[in-house]
């Protein structure tokens, strides 16, 4: 089944998806996997799992500090990708890879993309690869049923957004304010109006990421994207509260969509 029949149906039940963030190796594999746990036990949709990059322009304070620590302890590629394998066999839940473009062009664009297939991923998340420049990366996940998010932003016009759809695969990352993860966004009536424009235009589902803080940010995006995702402020919880902490705040997060859990 690929992605998006996945998301189809979980969407079926809820009125927002939910999709969690962590960085492979950061503070240690132990936490990834029971951070990974408590995800599933309170109805996560998706999880993105981040390969470690030296220079993660995407991200912010709070990743880039994480990134660094991982690398630091000397933790390679293929380690992440053995506990890759290891999560999307025990957790039936879709796993996707984040990570940045110099990582797969220096391991092989389609070598990269045949191991992701065969640890049972999903899809891959590569903020960086451009649609016209690494058309091999995007042409190859198609034929091999993987997803290749691509990314929208406000500044993506409509003619942009054909183009974001037409190459990338699964559902459009839309990115709702200029900079890095980790500050919070307003989702003003501006942003969701952009939301809704690119879902209208891709026929796609929309999951919008940076700045996401909690319930109030995720309630705020019902009706206008199909998945809200949270990464830093999910690793400032764990490392302010603890795995407890982090099973409060997604207890939190669940109640947007009107469950227990």
């Amino acid at each position: 089944m690929q992605i998006e029949k996945m998301l189809e149906d979980a969407k079926k039940t809820k009125k927002i998806l939910l999709m969690t963030h962590q960085i492979i190796g950061y503070p240690d594999f132990e936490t990834n996997e029971k951070a990974i746990e408590c995800f599933c036990q309170n109805g996560v949709d998706l999880i993105e799992l981040q390969i470690p990059f030296s220079d993660p322009i995407a991200d912010g304070p709070v990743f880039t500090k994480s990134n660094q620590t991982v690398l630091e302890k000397g933790i390679k590629v293929n380690e992440c990708l053995h506990f890759v394998e290891k999560m999307t066999r025990k957790y039936p839940i879709p796993f996707l890879i984040m990570t940045y473009y110099n990582i797969v062009y220096q391991y092989g664009v389609e070598k990269f993309i045949d191991r992701c297939k065969e640890i049972g991923v999903q899809g891959t998340i590569v903020p960086d690869a451009p649609l016209d420049e690494a058309r091999s990366y995007y042409d190859y996940s198609r034929e091999q049923g993987l997803a290749a998010v691509s990314i929208a932003t406000p500044y993506s016009d409509e003619e942009r957004l054909q183009v974001i759809a037409a190459v990338g695969s699964g559902f459009i990352y839309y990115v709702p304010r200029k900079g890095v993860t980790g500050s919070k966004t307003s989702f003003a009536s501006e942003v969701l109006g952009g939301i809704r424009k690119a879902k209208e235009v891709t026929g796609k589902m929309i999951a919008v990421g940076f700045g996401i803080q909690g319930a109030d940010d995720v309630a705020n995006l019902v009706g206008a994207a199909d998945i809200a995702i949270i990464g830093s402020k999910i690793q400032q919880v764990i490392e302010a509260e603890g795995l407890n902490g982090l099973d409060r705040f997604l207890l939190s997060i669940a109640r947007v969509n009107g469950g227990s859990q």
